[in-house]
């Protein structure tokens, strides 16, 4: 069976590290996007096709809602599932941005365990 790819969209490099551990550690296959790559975020999800993302709404290069809205209008990517991150509380705006859930940090790893395996069949 092949694992599954999840792309995290993160700024904080700690945070990236420990998530892309924990990832492999579940066996899930992680794919860091990082900002000083040549290619556009689309373009990088375009060409990896994960089958999952982890997006910080507050990224230093981008505002990850924005970026959500995109992935919505693109054809081609727009039903790759979508978790926004954030330290702030979007409880109430993820759904209606389009995203497939939400984890107000700091989650516990489970939480995001849980969720991936509840969504990812």
């Amino acid at each position: 069976m092949q694992k599954k790819k999840i792309l995290l969209v993160e700024d904080d490099l700690t945070m990236r590290n420990l998530l892309g551990t924990l990832l492999e550690i579940e066996g899930y296959n992680p794919v860091i996007f990082q900002e000083n790559q040549s290619q556009n975020i689309l373009e990088f999800l375009k060409a990896e096709m994960p089958d999952a993302m982890l997006l910080d709404v507050h990224l230093k290069f981008a505002n990850g809602l924005e970026i959500l809205q995109e992935i919505r209008k693109t054809e081609d990517i727009q039903n790759v599932k979508v978790i926004l991150t954030s330290g702030l509380d979007y409880s109430e705006q993820w759904l209606k941005n389009g995203a497939d859930g939400f984890l107000q940090k700091p989650y516990m790893p489970d939480e995001l365990l849980l969720w991936l395996k509840q969504n990812l069949q």
